[in-house]
């Protein structure tokens, strides 16, 4: 696992130790940047179910003006910070060792906006409809701001209230879904 793009470029990342994180393949990770290309640079992110933080970390290095990391796994939360150290990015992220619930619920309390928002939930474990519900009503996501969902082929595909669909892309057994507000 490696930063693919950007000022951190070829810089190997470490993943939590275990079974439970299941890291976003280079392919699928290039053309994700590749479509979302023209809303990096400057760009508020917001990485959910980080893992080992390697989507928002390839944003930072193409460009992202900061990030927020969120994991519950102990593991994960270690990978992650290792890995900002790495590539010289602590001081323009937070990390969140919390619930994605409670993480979303912290930052509508702190009037946090994000451009950014990716979330890739343990497959098949039903946590993109409430994900997403809970985003759609957060008002997390900025004016122009568009969701990244990453989950498994077999799995339903999610939707929300307050958010529109408006591209879907498959790549083997992983989906792409992207959402932006109901405005």
């Amino acid at each position: 696992m490696r930063v693919i793009a950007g000022s951190a470029r070829r810089t190997v990342l470490v993943a939590p130790k275990g079974q439970n994180t299941r890291p976003t393949a280079d392919r699928i990770k290039e053309n994700l940047f590749n479509i979302i290309s023209a809303h990096i640079p400057g760009a508020r992110f917001l990485d959910l179910f980080c893992g080992s933080g390697a989507i928002g970390i390839e944003a930072l290095s193409r460009g992202a003006s900061e990030a927020v990391f969120v994991d519950i796994s102990k593991d994960a939360v270690s990978a992650t910070m290792a890995n900002l150290t790495r590539v010289r990015f602590s001081h323009r992220s937070k990390v969140l060792r919390m619930s994605v619930c409670e993480a979303i619920s912290k930052l509508k309390q702190e009037n946090r906006e994000f451009d950014i928002i990716f979330l890739d939930p343990p497959y098949n474990e039903n946590l993109f409809g409430e994900t997403l519900d809970a985003l759609g009503a957060s008002n997390l996501l900025s004016a122009d701001g568009i969701i990244i969902a990453e989950y498994g082929a077999d799995d339903s595909k999610p939707e929300a209230e307050h958010l529109i669909l408006y591209d879907e892309r498959e790549y083997g057994g992983t989906k792409i879904a992207l959402f932006k507000g109901n405005v």
